[in-house]
């Protein structure tokens, strides 16, 4: 009996027993249940209902009758922009109609032959076995009127001066026996200086002279080129009489001035109209 005493003596001091597996595992997660569908959300208007079921070309179709378009029936872009636009134009072709000296181009008395090809034209002239050409250019040929201190100091009532066409303008002379052109480049200076002591002045001068290959459209650079800035007097007033024996001198370039003048208008008042129409689409 001592013996079974001792012995659950000695048991119960012994330390409990730990657990082996509930211990060293985590505690288990519960099990999912089964995934369910969301709810469908409640239907809305798409824009191909919107749009009346046509689809994304029912939606870029435009308005009939909006306010900002004009229908031509051309497929081009026209705005309310355009039309007051066409109609400024159709005002002031009829403002420069009745302002306008020629009606035809003026001639150039002295024989002169008139060529136009657009803004360019030809005067030709042929006399004792010699060919003179002068052409010309409209574009850009219409100096500034007045500047900036004239025009403020200018009253309401006072008329602005007519527009001048001044082109530069360039003179070939081609003789029957020989295979050069003199070429002589000539301008109208914006203020006309005239030599000292001389009763009448030059309206016109040159600027430049050369020879060219006759019959070569194209210039040569290579060929030498005489500025007159530094020229001779002598021998400019001898280029001078030169052109003036073969029709071009005041008096002619006077004319050549006055032809220019209803050239240009006549091209304007062209460009006017082809912009109206364009703005119009017609």
């Amino acid at each position: 009996m001592l013996l079974a005493r001792a012995l659950r003596a000695a048991a119960a001091a012994l330390p409990a027993p730990r657990p082996l597996l509930a211990a060293a595992l985590p505690p288990r997660a519960p099990r999912p249940g089964p995934v369910l569908p969301a709810p469908a959300p409640a239907p809305s208007r798409s824009l191909w209902q919107l749009g009346g079921g046509g689809g994304r070309a029912a939606l870029l179709r435009p308005r009939r009758g909006s306010a900002g378009g004009v229908s031509c029936g051309c497929g081009g872009l026209h705005t309310e922009g355009d039309k007051a636009f066409a109609q400024f134009l159709a005002d002031e072709i009829k403002e420069e109609k009745k302002i306008q000296k020629h009606k035809a181009l003026p001639q150039v008395s002295g024989g002169w032959e008139l060529e136009v090809h657009g803004t360019e034209a030809k005067l030709l002239r042929k006399v004792a076995g010699e060919r003179i050409t002068v052409t010309f250019n409209i574009n850009n040929s219409i100096p500034p009127s007045v500047d900036e201190d004239t025009q403020e100091d200018q009253k309401p009532d006072e008329q602005e001066p007519d527009i001048t066409s001044t082109p530069n303008f360039v003179v070939e002379v081609v003789k029957d026996d020989t295979k050069q052109t003199l070429v002589l480049d000539c301008h109208y200076p914006e203020d006309e200086v005239g030599h000292e002591g001389e009763e009448e002045s030059d309206i016109f001068t040159i600027r430049e002279v050369s020879f060219q290959p006759t019959g070569e459209a194209d210039w040569k650079d290579t060929n030498y080129t005489l500025n007159t800035d530094s020229l001779d007097w002598a021998l400019y007033d001898h280029l001078m009489d030169f052109l003036a024996d073969r029709g071009v001198d005041n008096a002619f370039a006077d004319e050549l001035i006055e032809l220019s003048t209803a050239l240009e208008h006549q091209e304007y008042i062209k460009f006017l109209e082809d912009l109206k129409s364009f703005v119009k689409c017609q």
